[in-house]
């Protein structure tokens, strides 16, 4: 009995097997991107890798909300000769502010935050300034909460809570009245950080597992802790004046973990922008006003002169937690991270239903990681 129902195993799988070979051959792998694209996209990585000399590099492709292809290039431990993988951890720096931004917005939508309603509503003892500033100013980066001052960025100070990172500059005057000037400000989304907690009741890293990373299936995101072991996390490199790499210098990003204290990989990043899109973290009219400008033209153009950027090379504006634009593709909606040993993208096409998450493990090439995810789009669609 057991020798005739192996006979007709053998026999259901030899027809299983004649039918899939049967069936037409596409040049595609099981991921959905074809083997020629593939190909395309791995000498586009391999040249920019070379030509910046990056020691390490993870890429993923999204299209129709799914995470079509990751691979990960070159090392993510350069002394030790670890490869990179396509999970491997990168620090996000300020490609933390998208998720920031979402998570506020989920509390707009539970009418547990309002956007027009001022900072102290929600952080009483945070003082008042000359003018009263908004949950919107923070989230589009009018607000006039300055940034970074001298040698701030790379502290090694250990902030035990956001409410204790205000402090940097909690007493500082606004820069400017609110909604008058673009300032970006990464001490805005500290504030916000902070802000989640006081309407939530939770800590900020636990919203962001119970409603952002959990629902999105984000499994290797989290803050970025100097202290904690975190399985298979790059090390950080910097190019020194003549390109040759280096250490990165260590930066504790406790003081910014909403505006640039997370770390994660590429394949959590794709869920990301996945659930951020599809109405699984949001509902897709709030991510549609998070992805257009919610700063006045006239304000945005102002800025612009006076920061001196040339017109054909500035981007369409800020939305809540979203750079609208880049220099050759003025629908794409997107946002970068530089900090200490690291540089990340995330860029996205909704109309082409296109997204690409690139991070690598050498601090500094924000200019022209941008430029790659303009090159990486025009191979995928062509």
């Amino acid at each position: 009995m057991r020798k005739l129902l192996t006979i007709q195993r053998f026999l259901g799988l030899t027809l299983l097997v004649h039918l899939l070979l049967s069936l037409p051959v596409r040049a595609q792998t099981s991921e959905g991107l074809s083997a020629e694209k593939i190909a395309r996209i791995d000498q586009a990585v391999k040249a920019f890798m070379s030509r910046l000399n990056v020691p390490g590099l993870s890429v993923g492709v999204v299209s129709d909300d799914q995470l079509r292809w990751q691979q990960g290039y070159g090392l993510s431990d350069v002394e030790n000769s670890v490869p990179v993988k396509a999970g491997t951890v990168y620090r996000l720096a300020s490609a933390s502010k998208p998720i920031t931004a979402t998570a506020v917005m989920q509390l707009v939508e539970r009418g547990k935050i309002d956007l027009d309603a001022p900072v102290q509503k929600y952080i009483p003892a945070f003082p008042k300034k000359a003018y009263p500033v908004t949950v919107r100013d923070l989230l589009n980066h009018t607000s006039g909460i300055r940034h970074y001052k001298g040698e701030e960025e790379d502290s090694t100070r250990y902030y035990g809570s956001l409410t204790e990172a205000l402090s940097i500059f909690k007493d500082d005057p606004l820069e400017h009245p609110p909604g008058s000037k673009f300032t970006y400000s990464t001490y805005g989304y500290t504030l916000l950080g902070a802000i989640v907690e006081a309407a939530s009741g939770l800590t900020f890293t636990d919203y962001l597992r119970e409603n952002i990373f959990k629902p999105a299936g984000m499994s290797q995101s989290r803050s970025d802790s100097v202290r904690d072991i975190i399985p298979n996390r790059a090390r950080g490199y910097v190019k020194r004046d003549k390109g040759e790499l280096s250490n990165a210098g260590l930066v504790d990003t406790s003081y910014k973990i909403p505006g640039g204290g997370l770390v994660s990989t590429v394949e959590d990043m794709a869920k990301f922008v996945i659930a951020v899109q599809n109405g699984t973290l949001v509902k897709k009219a709030t991510f549609a006003q998070m992805s257009i400008s919610q700063v006045n033209q006239e304000v945005w153009e102002r800025t612009r002169v006076e920061q001196k950027v040339p017109k054909d090379k500035a981007s369409q504006g800020y939305g809540f937690g979203w750079i609208i634009g880049t220099e050759r593709r003025k629908e794409a909606i997107w946002h970068g991270g530089v900090q200490s040993g690291a540089t990340t993208l995330i860029y996205l096409l909704p109309k082409k239903r296109l997204a690409i998450v690139v991070m690598m493990n050498l601090e500094g090439e924000a200019a022209e990681l941008e430029k790659f995810g303009d090159e990486l789009a025009d191979t995928i669609l062509q």
